[in-house]
């Protein structure tokens, strides 16, 4: 941090379109921080959107500085036109959609007092106040313990501050020096610009960490949204790693494949079925010597233990994870939303595949901007 009787210098980045209700409530929110609380110390706002957007006016009415992303089609590129313009000692991201806790400033910033500290981040769960049935069912299941391996919603650590791989871009916060060496966020990336980044810090030799009790409120979309939302993080997250090969990960292959084995699954059910492997009375009954066991009534019965067993493990993943969501009805709904997540995610990576080895055309912009629904 800054030496004694040496201000330091603070600003959140907050890229906007089209969602100036609820940017108010996160300036709103940032208005009321408890830091600084140093004389000389200084906090600026900065959000960053194409100009004449509603946002621009709300920024400004909210004592926020507003920067023109000079036509950037994606968050990275918004990010890094922003980061071009400000000068600071450390930098702070978050969306337009959050509700922000009045110490989040405060609980970042303090870690930065260790010099081993490049970057410190912290979960973030949609407010149970503020969020539908099925935005809080969503929350649940971003947040299970095992169900979304590989993800950054809603992970915590068990000490007060612990070695992380990846920040959440709604809540992370870095020393601009090590910004500037990485140069930055990606170009043209989106709904992987933050792991990407990430990873380039660390490859650079820097460390990041993750503070437990940092939390940040952030909305989480409905059901259609999220879909899509979910298969286009598949899609980038595989083109990411084709970019940058220390990127992938087993659980990502493996959700990759999910859409193929629940084909397998099907059609199994089906041979099975066909080739008279259900006697519908005795389904259940795995004594019965009404179809004798064998390798039709093998292909009927696997698909539905496996499915049953699927269900359980969403059930108590949600039930054990973090989400303050967690209710007999949220968990008991998690399975169906996992499904869908699973499904989507794993949609999104069979189209990297697609592009990566038979188009060979990889790419990685996808956007992401329509927040209709």
């Amino acid at each position: 941090m800054a030496s004694e009787g040496v201000s330091t210098r603070v600003c959140v980045i907050i890229p906007s379109l089209r969602n100036h209700v609820e940017l108010g409530i996160a300036l709103d929110g940032l208005a009321n921080q408890s830091w600084p609380n140093e004389a000389g110390d200084h906090l600026e706002v900065v959000v960053v959107g194409p100009s004449g957007d509603s946002g621009e006016a709300v920024a400004e009415a909210k004592g926020a500085r507003f920067i023109d992303d000079e036509g950037s089609r994606t968050r990275a590129d918004a990010c890094n036109v922003a980061l071009n313009q400000i000068d600071c000692d450390f930098v702070l991201f978050t969306d337009d959609d959050v509700w922000v806790p009045e110490d989040w400033v405060a609980r970042l910033v303090r870690w930065f007092e260790r010099p081993e500290v490049a970057g410190v981040g912290g979960p973030n769960f949609a407010p149970p106040d503020k969020s539908t049935f099925w935005q809080r069912v969503i929350d649940v299941t971003f947040c299970s313990k095992w169900v979304t391996a590989g993800t950054n919603y809603g992970k915590r650590g068990t000490a007060e501050l612990e070695r992380a791989e990846q920040l959440p871009g709604v809540n992370a916060a870095y020393r601009k020096s090590v910004l500037d060496e990485v140069g930055g966020f990606d170009d043209g990336a989106i709904g992987c610009e933050d792991a990407m980044l990430d990873h380039r810090i660390e490859q650079a030799g820097h460390q990041l960490w993750t503070d437990r009790e940092a939390v940040m409120w952030h909305r989480r979309r409905n059901p259609a949204r999220v879909r899509k939302q979910i298969q286009n993080y598949g899609l980038v997250r595989m083109l990411a790693a084709n970019e940058h090969p220390g990127m992938q990960g087993w659980s990502h292959i493996l959700v990759g494949l999910f859409p193929l084995l629940v084909f397998d699954a099907l059609f199994s059910f089906w041979w099975g079925v066909a080739n008279g492997g259900l006697a519908w009375p005795e389904f259940w009954n795995i004594s019965t010597d009404a179809v004798p066991f064998g390798l039709a009534r093998t292909a009927v019965h696997t698909p539905i233990t496996l499915a049953a067993i699927y269900t359980a493990i969403c059930w108590a993943g949600a039930a054990k994870g973090n989400s303050p969501s967690r209710s007999f009805s949220t968990v008991l709904a998690a399975p169906l939303m996992t499904f869908l997540l699973h499904w989507s995610y794993g949609v999104g990576v069979l189209r990297a595949w697609w592009r990566i080895y038979i188009t060979k055309n990889p790419g990685l912009q996808v956007d992401d901007k329509d927040r209709a629904g």
